[in-house]
């Protein structure tokens, strides 16, 4: 018989329905099912997403269900807690929830779960590493969104500003998933070319000052977005997607996803963005890319701000 890829998605707000969303328009998985404390939502999101199925690529049964759910599931992907509020930083969020999470990653493992957690809820970095003391598993199968969407900013951002597909821009934003962050300019290229040469090239259109303006917008965007619409939740949920199929295809694909460290980068014992290779697996292998020493100090600076973050809810549970 043909494996069954069951994704279990718990949260079903913005985010998750989107994620919902976007994982039947793509064809991905076999199975969603969708947990959430508000039972009635949910189970409209399931029925209308149904409705939806006639027009959609691939087949994909999908219902509202409940922790038992998770014991079969390859993927549980979690969106649940509370939002991002106006002046509200992601990191304001670790205390109220660490408590939801708490309950969450009990209840799935009470069922006998044994695939992979993917973590979208903020702060990311520190509740990955909750979801992982919580759960018990392996560090390489507990992983979070991390910098996908920060990194996918500015691949968007770099391409409108050097007139290219955003998908032929390369760069990676690492780091914390919030205000420490960094993006790393020495490797970011259009095409293979060092983005420094084509500025160089052209000083008549493009001037390095430039890439300053671009990263914090960048490192801002959630914050413009919020402001003018409450919450964040397309380019997010399209991330968490893209990591679900390197996950369920078995790509090896390169991905800034929140990653534990075990010595990487002179770091150990943080959760934090870095590319990676994501399979069947989950993290297949960590890619320990050369920083300059302005990144390297800012990375560092970076996962000192998650621990101390980290601080009073690693010590409380």
């Amino acid at each position: 018989m043909k494996k069954v890829n069951r994704v279990a998605l718990i949260g079903t707000g913005f985010v998750g329905s989107s994620y919902a969303f976007a994982l039947l328009n793509q064809g991905i998985a076999d199975e969603l099912v969708m947990i959430d404390l508000n039972k009635e939502k949910s189970e409209g999101d399931a029925m209308d997403l149904n409705h939806g199925l006639a027009f959609a690529p691939a087949s994909l049964k999908i219902w509202f269900g409940d922790y038992s759910d998770c014991k079969d599931a390859d993927l549980v992907v979690i969106t649940a807690g509370a939002n991002q509020k106006p002046g509200e930083t992601r990191l304001d969020l670790v205390e109220k929830n660490t408590k939801i999470f708490k309950g969450i990653v009990d209840g799935v493992m009470g069922s006998g779960f044994d695939g992979i957690f993917l973590v979208a809820t903020n702060p990311v970095d520190v509740l990955t590493q909750m979801t992982w003391k919580f759960s018990g598993l392996p560090s390489h199968r507990v992983i979070g969104s991390g910098t996908i969407l920060d990194t996918a900013r500015l691949r968007y951002s770099l391409g409108s500003y050097f007139g290219v597909d955003s998908r032929n821009a390369h760069a990676y934003i690492m780091g914390e998933h919030g205000d420490s962050e960094l993006p790393v300019w020495s490797h970011a290229n259009i095409g293979g070319r060092s983005i420094y040469d084509i500025i160089a090239d052209h000083p008549e259109r493009y001037n390095v000052a430039d890439l300053d303006d671009i990263f914090v917008n960048v490192r801002d965007a959630a914050y413009h977005i919020i402001q003018r619409k409450g919450a964040t939740y397309y380019g997010i949920a399209m991330g968490l997607v893209r990591v679900t199929k390197a996950i369920l295809q078995d790509e090896n694909s390169v991905l800034t996803v929140s990653a534990y460290l075990d010595g990487e980068y002179g770091e150990k014992g943080v959760y934090i963005g870095v590319p990676a290779i994501v399979n069947r697996s989950g993290i297949r292998e960590i890619m320990n890319i050369k920083l300059n020493g302005k990144e390297a100090e800012q990375f560092h600076h970076s996962a000192e701000v998650l621990r101390k973050t980290m601080e009073p809810v690693i010590n409380k549970y």
